[in-house]
């Protein structure tokens, strides 16, 4: 199965055009994010599946691992295919002590990250370089400054924001032309929608972390289970199929260790949902 056209595509920044059901490649580390998989040619069996199937947009950061997911896709798709696109993203440490997601805006981490995505990745120019969460001990403004220069010097070619708010989104763009932004939404989570609904207006991706989110859907879960039913469908795939149908800038990448879950996830492209169950599930 592959990634179905009904889904559609997104210009990323105007001009990297991927199909919208993406793949998350965080998934494929060890436990609690930290270390290597257990398998590590299995993990890259499904990237190259993922391609495969149609994907070309695969998303990922520095601290998965960290290090280990960027590491694992260089391996398995270098030299990457002209229509593959992959996102990776700076600003948080790991602390394999305790699992710790620390903050790290400052501009000298950052243009040391990048050089060090930029050889894990085996690539000239990271496609989308995303700030993968405000650090309040360093000033916004001067964060996101340093990207746009990594993008004028040639190592970026877009630039994308992660967990910020409208405000951010609108102080980012007075520095930067922002391609995408990566905030947690799903059917059961909506908390962000402001920060979507600004990403219509500009044309700027939005991608939804934490796509499924675990299987709590909240209020409407039952509207889930309900419509699944009917469609033949797990209600993974339901919630993929309301986050394509959404929005036309929703940039969904659920991730998965697993082959048969990665089919499962591309075969969520295919399903149609009807008005009526568009709107019980936007209720």
């Amino acid at each position: 199965m592959t990634v179905e056209n009904r889904s559609d595509t997104f210009d990323i920044g105007g001009e990297l055009t991927v199909h919208r059901l993406g793949y998350g490649a965080m998934r494929l580390t060890g436990e609690e994010i930290i270390g290597p998989p257990d398998d590590e040619e299995e993990a890259k069996g499904v990237l190259k599946e993922a391609v495969d199937c149609g994907v070309d947009f695969v998303d990922t950061a520095d601290s998965y691992g960290p290090c280990v997911s960027e590491r694992l896709i260089g391996e398995a798709l270098a030299p990457y295919p002209d229509d593959l696109v992959v996102a990776t993203k700076a600003g948080l440490l790991r602390d394999d002590r305790d699992g710790a997601w620390k903050k790290c805006g400052r501009p000298d981490y950052v243009r040391n990250a990048v050089l060090g995505s930029l050889d894990r990745l085996q690539v000239d120019t990271i496609d989308l370089y995303q700030y993968h969460r405000p650090d309040p001990d360093v000033p916004f403004e001067d964060a996101v400054e340093t990207f746009a220069e990594l993008k004028d010097e040639g190592k970026v070619r877009h630039v994308g924001l992660s967990n910020v708010s409208v405000d951010q989104l609108e102080e980012a763009r007075d520095i930067v032309d922002v391609a995408t932004v990566q905030n947690q939404f799903n059917v059961g989570n909506r908390e962000d929608d402001d920060v979507l609904e600004a990403c219509e207006e500009y044309g700027i991706g939005f991608i939804p972390w934490y796509p499924l989110g675990a299987g709590d859907l909240g209020d409407v879960e039952e509207a889930v289970e309900e419509i699944a039913d009917d469609h033949d469908a797990s209600r993974q795939q339901i919630a993929l199929a309301w986050l394509l149908q959404h929005s036309d800038v929703t940039l969904p990448i659920p991730g998965t260790s697993s082959v048969d879950h990665l089919h499962d996830n591309v075969a969520a492209s295919h399903i149609e949902l009807s008005d009526d169950e568009m709107a019980r599930l936007d209720g």
